[in-house]
């Protein structure tokens, strides 16, 4: 192969390997400490689907990123800053005091809550927690971010600074490691960050910092970790739907907007509190769109289903970012929406819903689609749509075999 090939492959795909191979390692560590419960199926399947999917928006967006902050800093930069030894100091405590105020305000204000609340969704707290990152709340942030080239910090500083930033950001969300010592004092630990993702009262709205510990006590929200965390949210979600999970809290701000007279109230709902919301709100939504579904116990079957479809996404992610730049659009589009429709069917799968079936048709005829595109066949699009009508022909039982197999 040409060196050209080699230079062109997305090598950030790389950090998809990486973030199993820490994962395995912290698995591998709570087995050795006789904690087994710090991971959970069901909850860690719903983690990774939520964090395979930002990674494939973001191919879109990474470039774009960097283009915002060339142009900020081209036309707005206040000052020109040099690139010396210091000022990379100086660029990582400020990277870090925007993340504060980014962070916080991400708690305080709902339309910023309503993207960051799905990091928070989970009640178990481990690595596969950090890929909780919805491409709206990537999206935000960098936004907060401009503020850095704008004060004059060059972009290809402000990447290498982020890059640091989101690497150590990764090990924070860990029940494995302890205190450590003097470090508490200066950085933002395991044992901080544990707090911050509490639902304990005494925990709430505390640990913003993401590196450095002092902007926490300089504003008044450090909390240091005493009683063992109770993770997730005050009020804990009641599904692992991965649709469910990014979009509940955008509804219940709309229902509530929709039920509050005046403009200048309603405004103040947007970027209101979210502790001021109703918190009836969810519950109400939940029993229209969440149907009650029997708590079965998971067959070992169903469980290899799931974990089957997870594997399948997450090779698919890692070709697509890798080989990004060789792909054409449609290989591109295709792999992205055969990556969306398998993660909505995990998330179905957890729920143990029906009509999974019915997506697995679509799921069908885009794969025969696209080999009928990459291959010139357009017979195999024909076999694709054959095969799908017939088994959701009424008389065939095929829905019901496939929902006894799944589900038992």
């Amino acid at each position: 192969m040409s060196a050209d090939f080699w230079t062109t492959l997305n090598f950030a795909a790389l950090a998809i390997p990486a973030f199993f191979i820490f994962t395995g390692l912290e698995y591998a560590a709570a087995l050795r400490q006789k904690k087994p419960h710090l991971f959970k199926f069901d909850s860690s399947v719903a983690n990774i689907s939520i964090g395979v999917a930002e990674r494939l928006l973001n191919l879109f967006l990474t470039a774009s990123f960097y283009g915002l902050f060339q142009y900020v800093y081209t036309h707005f930069a206040l000052w020109s800053i040099p690139n010396t030894w210091w000022v990379w100091v100086i660029m990582l405590l400020a990277t870090d005091l925007v993340w504060y105020w980014y962070h916080r305000l991400g708690h305080e204000i709902n339309l910023f809550w309503a993207a960051h609340i799905v990091h928070h969704q989970s009640e178990e707290f481990n690595y596969t927690v950090s890929a909780r990152i919805t491409t709206l709340q990537a999206l935000i942030r960098n936004l907060f971010w401009c503020v850095l080239p704008l004060a004059g910090f060059h972009p290809d500083m402000i990447i290498a600074t982020l890059i640091i930033h989101g690497t150590y950001s990764f090990f924070t969300h860990t029940q494995i490691i302890g205190k450590l010592g003097w470090l508490e004092y200066i950085l933002i630990t395991p044992s901080h960050h544990r707090v911050h993702h509490a639902s304990n009262e005494k925990y709430l709205n505390k640990n913003y910092g993401d590196l450095f510990v002092f902007w926490d006590k300089l504003f008044g929200t450090f909390q240091r970790e005493e009683e063992a965390p109770t993770y997730g949210l005050t009020h804990p979600l009641k599904s692992y739907s991965f649709i469910w999970q990014h979009v509940h809290y955008f509804l219940e701000l709309g229902l509530a907007v929709r039920r509050t007279p005046g403009f200048l109230r309603k405004l103040k709902i947007i970027f209101g509190n979210p502790e001021l919301l109703d918190q009836n709100l969810r519950a109400e939504l939940e029993q229209k769109f969440l149907p009650h579904k029997e708590e079965t116990t998971p067959r070992i079957r169903h469980k290899a289903y799931v974990l089957i479809q997870v594997v399948l996404v997450i090779i698919i992610a890692f070709i697509v970012t890798l080989f990004y730049w060789h792909l054409d659009t449609p290989d591109v589009l295709t792999g992205i929406l055969f990556v969306a429709i398998t993660l909505i069917n995990c998330g179905a799968l957890l729920e143990q819903r029906h009509w999974i079936y019915y997506l697995e048709q679509v799921r069908l005829v885009l794969l025969a689609g696209y080999l009928a595109y990459a291959f010139d066949q357009p017979v195999c699009l024909a076999a694709g749509v054959i095969v799908s009508t017939l088994t959701l022909w009424p008389a065939w039982p095929a829905r019901k075999w496939f929902l006894e197999f799944i589900y038992g």
